[in-house]
């Protein structure tokens, strides 16, 4: 990628030709991040620059949002064109993100084949096996021998990209075990396949969420797994390329979540996409803001009488966050990862509300002892000590408690958590550390 300076430096000048000339030496996934680091305009003069040949490949290789980004200048014999051959899955992907005139456009110019393994997936949510499995799968019958399996096979001019196994179905293709290929190579040639296959425990209905697909994948250690229905017919396999995108996209999703974006956010996105979005949770976090201040607002006469209240005030609120987003993001991970559960709930609780006293006893000695020095009174170390312990163990408590309900109504934890907590730390502090002075002053 040493070559992306030269790139930049020949687009500024104009010389088309070499950067042309400088893309034909780079392979699909380094043409792709070069792609992914431009600015809007030189993207569209790079996508123009590059080989035909290569175009399928380099847009497979591209986040969710850039590749939209250049899909949507496309029309819809292009989009055909370029995502022929790929993976059912990796189609209907594509499909769920272009406006329904263009999907269907793009299915008609389809093999019926194709249009028909598309459809299937695409008749299952984005975000669950259903919408992640390829339908692209080799199934045997368990009354054939080994060695007419193995004729099979050499029909084929190639099997399925990450095959580990053959999927062993009924004649009514009811789901009934796999064939692993590590068996099958090395078995008796006149030995029928159901006295080999393996009874499969991993079998995954179409309706998963794809966050219990990755943990059981991380699990169990699985290259792939069957994909079937509510009465186990085969639909098709989840391999273990599809959950690694999936880890990838839910990480993203925590990190971004927090500051209210999408977690495909294209670096480069134009003003005018990301300026509604991040208007949204700036709005949201005024609001906040306006309660937090609203509580302060009530103790005016307080704060009059005191001016040290207002030089400590937030640092009460702000060792509540932080203490709070400790506890909320060990606890969103803990539901990403399937750990948190009703039986063990009630032991998560006391735990974080036992760590939540224990570091507020410490720090308000700290605090205490620091606010006694500097204005030299007694009472202002109390209150801010009490207030202090007082909202560590309330944001503790509200780190575990929100994402869980939040959850129950179905709402992200990982979107809205962080909003809700800061509202609450910040008004528990400080109507908290206020209250308390005007009971002393």
């Amino acid at each position: 990628m040493s070559s992306i300076p030269s790139i930049f430096k020949a687009l500024d000048t104009g010389t088309l030709a070499g950067v042309r000339h400088m893309l034909k030496g780079l392979n699909a996934g380094e043409i792709a991040r070069l792609l992914e680091t431009c600015p809007p305009k030189e993207r569209e003069v790079l996508w123009g620059l590059i080989d035909s040949d290569i175009e399928s490949d380099v847009l497979q290789r591209l986040s969710e949002e850039v590749r939209d980004d250049i899909l949507g200048k496309l029309d819809t014999s292009e989009v055909a064109a370029l995502t022929e051959g790929w993976d059912v899955d990796d189609i209907a992907d594509v499909l769920q993100s272009l406006p329904d005139r263009v999907t269907a456009e793009v299915l008609k110019l389809m093999s019926n084949m194709d249009r028909q393994r598309v459809e299937t997936v695409l008749t299952y949510p984005e975000d669950s096996a259903g919408g992640l499995m390829s339908t692209d799968t080799i199934t045997v019958r368990p009354d054939l021998t080994i060695d007419v399996v193995l004729r099979y096979l050499r029909r084929h001019e190639e099997i399925p990209e990450m095959t580990d196994s053959l999927f062993v179905v009924t004649r009514d293709n009811l789901y009934i075990g796999r064939l692993p290929l590590r068996v099958l190579l090395t078995a008796n040639p006149d030995t029928p396949v159901y006295k080999l296959m393996q009874q499969d425990e991993h079998s995954i209905e179409a309706a998963t969420p794809d966050s219990e697909v990755a943990i059981l994948f991380e699990r169990e250690d699985l290259v792939s797994a069957a994909v079937i229905d509510s009465e186990r017919r085969l639909l098709g396999r989840i391999t273990i390329d599809d959950v690694v995108d999936v880890i990838r996209d839910d990480a993203d999703h925590s990190l971004m979540s927090m500051a209210g974006l999408a977690e495909d956010e294209d670096t480069f996105i134009s003003i005018a996409r990301a300026a509604p979005r991040r208007l949204l949770w700036l709005g949201i976090n005024l609001i906040t803001a306006l309660a937090a201040s609203a509580a302060i607002g009530q103790f005016q006469d307080t704060l009059d009488k005191v001016i040290a209240l207002a030089v400590l005030m937030p640092i009460v609120a702000s060792m509540g966050g932080v203490a709070g987003t400790q506890t909320l993001t060990v606890v969103i991970r803990g539901m990403a990862l399937g750990h948190i559960q009703k039986n063990n709930l009630k032991w998560l609780v006391n735990r974080e509300v036992l760590l939540g006293s224990l570091n507020g006893i410490i720090w308000a000695l700290v605090i205490a002892t620091v606010a006694g020095l500097w204005f030299q009174d007694p009472t202002i170390s109390l209150i801010i000590s009490a207030a202090m312990i007082i909202n560590l163990i309330v944001a503790s408590l509200a780190g575990v408690l929100l994402p869980i309900s939040l959850k129950s109504l179905r709402i992200d934890p990982a979107l809205a958590g962080g909003v809700a907590l800061t509202t609450v730390t910040d008004i528990v502090g400080f109507v908290t550390f206020l209250g308390l002075a005007t009971l002393f002053y």
